[in-house]
């Protein structure tokens, strides 16, 4: 993306139950578990591996695509996440798991949106997924 535009992104976090072992593993092997259809997922946990899986919502399949940039583990994930919700922008997800007492408090920034718009939608959208997530986990 060019450095000269500007770019939008969001923080959001969560107490987590689960460990950061596994949440790093639900970021990794198991997308198929928690957010994505099972059968899409085509992802391997590796530094420059491209990704592909789909949702579902509302009846309708969306595609994401991605590669991982960083993995730490047990501590850090970082991906690009490029879908229609974001224009075809390749933007960054960040994972950061730090145990915190019997779980975790788990933190994701989204960046490099083009616009407020869908930095603002995707700000009420991962709410919801982490919700989701840790109803999947515990």
């Amino acid at each position: 993306m060019p450095t000269n535009n500007p770019t939008y992104s969001l923080t959001v976090e969560r107490q987590m139950l689960a460990k950061p072992a596994e949440l790093y593993k639900a970021w990794t092997e198991e997308f198929g578990r928690w957010f994505a259809v099972a059968e899409t997922v085509n992802m391997r946990a590796q530094v420059g591996e491209p990704f592909f899986f789909q949702t579902e919502f509302e009846g309708a399949r969306h595609p994401h695509y991605g590669r991982f940039l960083k993995l730490i583990k047990d501590e850090a994930i970082e991906l690009t996440w490029l879908t229609s919700a974001t224009l075809g922008a390749e933007t960054v997800v960040s994972v950061r798991f730090a145990a915190d007492g019997e779980g975790t408090r788990l933190s994701l920034t989204h960046s490099g949106f083009p616009t407020e718009d869908l930095r603002d939608r995707h700000d009420e959208a991962w709410p919801n997924v982490l919700e989701h997530q840790e109803k999947v986990l515990s």
